[in-house]
């Protein structure tokens, strides 16, 4: 299984190496950064968003602008051998600001989540609910921010644990590798590989966790957008791979503004499944 999904990761590698057709990197947008906006005519046509997918968007937000994107709602239920866990979670907003061409600022704030626990031994449930978690991330694209068929970024976070309903108080953090891949006839093929350090399930101790993925997007109707995503997550204490199939639709109703909705949904009875509606915008 691992074999398979590192084979994205290696192609995309080879894109980007052996891509002799790729455009010169512009120089154009360099002078602009957070207190010198980039002008209406050399921003980006297409609003890019790390949403509705997994795989996120290697291009940044332009610099000196700030968009918007939200889980507007997001439902998750997880079956572990101890528990039975359903979380909602309403506005878990990413705040997202162009500090320089290739650079970007993100602040996602879990504006309020309600979740329920219950212990499958016992039968007991324990509730809670109210201002969630503040993630911090920095995304740095290192190829094809504008120009090329291929871009490569890298997004690191740290997560401070701001809620005060959780027994989770555990930082956390990992890194980011989302790739794209534009292809003719508005097709696109994303790719992602991360390695996260995060808090384990039923004890306060942590555990490494990989994960890699790919997404197949097409544009139908100039307008609507359709995902289709594959990805799995590896715990490596527990050495258990969790498989997930998703699929997103997203609509732009403007240049500036889009909406999505879709489900991710894992394969295995203790992976987790989510259903989620969202927004984004930008100015």
């Amino acid at each position: 299984m691992k074999k398979i999904y590192l084979l994205p990761f290696f192609a995309a590698v080879a894109v980007l190496m052996f891509n002799t057709q790729a455009k010169a990197q512009d120089s154009t947008r360099s002078s602009y950064h957070l207190f010198k906006p980039m002008p209406k005519s050399l921003e980006r046509e297409e609003m890019e968003t790390d949403r509705p997918n997994v795989t996120e968007t290697p291009h940044t937000v332009d610099a000196g602008h700030f968009q918007y994107e939200t889980d507007i709602f997001r439902h998750q239920r997880e079956i572990t051998d101890q528990s039975k866990q359903r979380r909602w979670l309403y506005n878990q907003a990413n705040l997202k600001l162009g500090l320089l061409k290739n650079t970007a600022l993100q602040v996602i704030v879990q504006s309020y989540n309600n979740e329920s626990i219950t212990d499958l031994a016992t039968n007991q449930k324990q509730t809670g609910s109210g201002f969630g978690d503040l993630i911090i991330r920095v995304k740095q694209c290192l190829y094809g921010n504008y120009n090329g068929s291929f871009s490569i970024a890298l997004l690191p976070y740290v997560k401070i644990p701001t809620n005060r309903y959780s027994d989770n108080q555990k930082y956390e953090e990992g890194l980011l590798v989302p790739m794209l891949i534009k292809l003719p006839h508005d097709w696109k093929i994303g790719l992602q590989v991360e390695g996260s350090y995060l808090r384990d399930d039923e004890q306060p101790s942590r555990h490494m966790e990989a994960l890699q993925s790919v997404v197949v997007s097409h544009v139908l109707f100039k307008k609507l957008e359709v995902f289709g995503e594959s990805f799995y997550t590896y715990n490596f204490k527990e050495h258990k791979i969790n498989n997930f199939l998703d699929a997103a639709l997203e609509y732009e109703v403007t240049p500036d503004v889009k909406i999505d909705a879709g489900l991710n949904y894992g394969l295995q009875k203790t992976a987790q499944k989510e259903y989620f509606v969202g927004l984004a915008f930008r100015y």
